[in-house]
């Protein structure tokens, strides 16, 4: 329990600020200097507020890497429970080679690709982080309803006639929550690393917008004259990594009590 309630601890300030921080965000953002020691964390590398900056830059880390995770799941689950209980080897076979090329490349480098022929834009960012998910996820899929197909009740209802939608999808959804629940953390995680790499590098993000990523990238030349707004955006997205991990952890645990 002790660890669960860190981890919310954790989690709640940078989730806080990604949703309501840009409502205290005000309409006009006046400039100064770079890295002068104005506001709360002085101002940034075009002279902005760099409070505000962080109070409008988590939507962008935060939002991106839960909707992309959820579109992985939303896809990669059912193409390999399909795959898993396909009755045919060579339609498991045409479904789970291709996914073999995508995991030979290196994420980052289908983020870089992919980004660079679709262009920038959050739509292509949610797509191409779910897309370096979706193999992962298919093949966890796979491999957990491989293991529940062999069950002996699994069998016992398919005696009884039972419909494939209750076999494949009901009872076998149902067997896996576990197998999900210790991924789930690790996943969003994942997506939160590549997410931020994104607008580390450009990729996601204009590099002048209003996020953590960005702002942990554009400041560091300033890096011993305002570290807080270097040091602030870095430590939010890292609390939010592993409080995820320590909430998901605990959920686990209860899970197998």
């Amino acid at each position: 329990m002790k660890r669960a309630g860190i981890g919310a601890l954790l989690i709640a300030a940078p989730l806080t600020l990604a949703l309501l921080g840009p409502l205290f965000v005000p309409d006009d953002h006046p400039r100064t200097a770079p890295f002068m020691p104005q506001g709360l964390l002085g101002t940034d590398f075009v002279g902005r507020d760099a409070w505000h900056q962080v109070l409008a830059g988590g939507q962008t880390v935060v939002l991106v890497a839960l909707i992309a995770t959820a579109l992985s799941y939303v896809v990669g689950v059912p193409y390999g429970v399909v795959a898993a209980t396909a009755r045919l080897r060579l339609v498991d076979e045409a479904l789970m080679r291709p996914l073999d090329v995508v995991l030979a490349v290196p994420s980052l480098l289908v983020l870089i690709l992919v980004a660079a022929i679709a262009g920038q834009g959050l739509p292509v960012l949610i797509a191409v982080v779910a897309l370096v998910n979706f193999p992962d996820v298919a093949r966890l899929s796979r491999a957990a309803a491989l293991e529940i197909s062999g069950r002996p009740a699994l069998e016992a209802m398919r005696m009884q006639g039972e419909s494939w939608w209750q076999t494949s999808i009901v009872y076998t959804g149902r067997s896996m929550v576990r197998t999900f629940a210790a991924d789930l953390g690790v996943r969003l995680t994942g997506a939160l690393y590549l997410v931020a790499s994104a607008s580390f590098l450009g990729v996601g993000v204009p590099p002048g917008a209003a996020d953590w990523a960005v702002m942990v990238d554009r400041n560091r030349g300033g890096l011993f004259l305002q570290p807080l707004t270097v040091v602030v955006p870095a430590l939010l997205i890292v609390s939010l990594s592993v409080g995820l991990n320590l909430v998901f952890d605990r959920a686990l645990r209860k899970v197998r009590t």
